[in-house]
């Protein structure tokens, strides 16, 4: 992260007595409410079209990939 922004953010979360990590998610969800629901409806058709996927993908992306052997060295 730039050195300037890690500066702002700082600087807001002492002025605010906030964590910094707290600054950063206000911010983050601040741009996720700004953006136009136009977005999602583009996608909306394929969201949950695919099947037999484990329900906590997303939260445990890593132990799926390494279940499959992704990223190991394979013998050539």
């Amino acid at each position: 992260m730039p050195e300037a922004l890690v500066a702002q953010l700082e600087a807001e979360a002492r002025r605010r007595r906030l964590s910094k990590s707290d600054v950063v998610r206000e911010r983050l969800t601040a741009i996720g409410e700004s953006r136009p629901p136009a977005l999602l409806d583009a996608i909306a058709d394929v969201v949950g079209s695919v099947d037999g996927l484990p329900r906590d993908l997303s939260a445990r992306t890593k132990k799926y990939l390494k279940s499959t052997g992704y990223g190991e060295k394979r013998a050539r």
